[in-house]
């Protein structure tokens, strides 16, 4: 008896730690099938982004597939703002952790679309992707 309530908590943990796994499983085949019309696409904890031309798509990742979907051009966009922790920072020279923000200030928006990212380095990757198309949409 006393044997088996030393191993219920890891029993216990093991089916918690196999759920989550085959959660996040469900998560990244629903991306998967989600991202294959998109140009290109990206895929975190936080967030789901996919880029086709220059409309730009974002959710929230879930085992069904994203939710909250909201879209919008490229061609709206005024500034690309990377933060971190809050705070604004340098696309070249990202701080390797922390929560990052992709913030995009649109022209008939008064608030920013702020896209979350677990990695500042991808999301420094992303905004200057973004600011190249939007230099050649700008001047194209």
């Amino acid at each position: 008896m006393e044997h088996g309530l030393l191993w219920l908590p890891l029993l216990i943990f093991f089916f918690w730690l196999a759920w989550s796994g085959w959660n996040e499983y469900q998560k990244v085949e629903a991306y998967r099938l989600w991202a294959e019309p998109f140009d290109r696409a990206k895929y975190d904890i936080y967030a789901v982004l996919g880029q086709k031309g220059s409309d730009l798509t974002w959710g929230v990742p879930t085992r069904k597939g994203p939710v909250n979907l909201e879209s919008f051009s490229l061609r709206d966009v005024e500034a690309i703002r990377l933060l971190v922790n809050g705070q604004p920072v340098s696309w070249e020279a990202p701080p390797g952790k922390g929560r990052a923000v992709l913030e995009l200030s649109c022209i008939n928006r008064e608030q920013p679309i702020c896209i979350p990212f677990t990695e500042p380095p991808l999301a420094a990757k992303w905004a200057q992707h973004l600011q190249r198309e939007l230099n050649l949409l700008k001047t194209g």
